[in-house]
């Protein structure tokens, strides 16, 4: 039915990684907004993370509060508990309802230090500058093999495909039109298609302040589009107030290259939503 990608928020954090609410408010908030599935997709702990992940402490206190909410709502609102699984981590996706596989990190060649790519600029330079010869390219095209890597494991969902442009602004650090940059996209799209993800529009770029322009870009949903690609729609949320932020515009934008549908996730799985 139409519409009903307007319903389901899968990709939203909590305080107990680096989100602003707690379970129980982004709960209660997503039934007040009618919501249909409210899906918590906690970052998974990473050993080489010392900010943003959940702690095995804290794992552990996601699942209990998760277990809890599902019986609470039931009958009133699908709640389902996922994670956001990186590359790095060292929990088992399989333990959940759903897993977002994504990638945050890009280890150093030459230092073996990981660093973080999408959020201080100074970390990403200090990637560029000790560890790739100043080659910003070079980071990408390592980025895009690592988003590769998890698409071969079958993610429920192939999180923020481009994440690696998020604070690149205008070119600051690489050129996004580089037949380099597009080159490894591509090569992480086609690994995608041949594992039959789905990819996330992603609106956090947007409601978050990084960017004008969603995840993935238009260029690479072209290109998902000839791939037959599906994606769903998600808000990447960290505060009670964006669960589905942006939704309208990415169907819109979605519409105008061409899509005629996106997959919406429930209790039993994705289901085909028109535009």
């Amino acid at each position: 039915m139409a519409g009903e990608y307007m319903l389901s928020s899968v990709h939203v954090h909590t305080k107990l990684c680096d989100g602003k609410n707690t379970m129980d408010e982004l709960a209660v908030t997503a039934w007040r907004a009618g919501l249909k599935t409210l899906g918590f997709s906690g970052h998974s702990h990473t050993p080489c993370d010392l900010e943003y992940c959940m702690s095995p402490a804290r794992t552990a206190q996601y699942k209990g509060e998760a277990a809890r909410l599902k019986k609470q709502y039931q009958g009133k609102m699908d709640i389902l508990y996922g994670l956001e699984w990186d590359l790095y981590s060292d929990d088992d996706p399989s333990k959940y309802d759903y897993w977002i596989g994504s990638t945050h990190y890009v280890q150093g060649p030459k230092t073996g230090k990981y660093y973080e790519i999408d959020w201080r600029e100074s970390d990403l330079a200090a990637c560029i500058r000790d560890d790739f010869d100043g080659d910003g390219l070079a980071v990408v095209e390592t980025y895009f093999a690592n988003v590769a890597k998890v698409a071969e494991k079958h993610p429920t969902i192939l999180g923020h495909f481009d994440l690696i442009k998020k604070i690149n602004g205008d070119g600051k650090f690489f050129d996004e039109n580089a037949p380099r940059y597009k080159a490894a996209a591509s090569a992480a799209l086609a690994a995608a298609a041949r594992n039959r993800c789905v990819l996330e529009v992603n609106t956090s770029t947007v409601h978050r302040g990084f960017r004008e322009d969603f995840f993935p870009s238009n260029d690479i949903l072209k290109e998902w589009l000839a791939l037959s690609g599906n994606v769903v729609i998600t808000a990447d949320s960290h505060s009670a107030e964006t669960l589905t932020a942006g939704y309208e515009q990415a169907a819109a934008d979605l519409k105008a290259l061409g899509y005629d549908k996106v997959l919406v996730l429930g209790k039993d799985g994705f289901t085909p939503c028109a535009l």
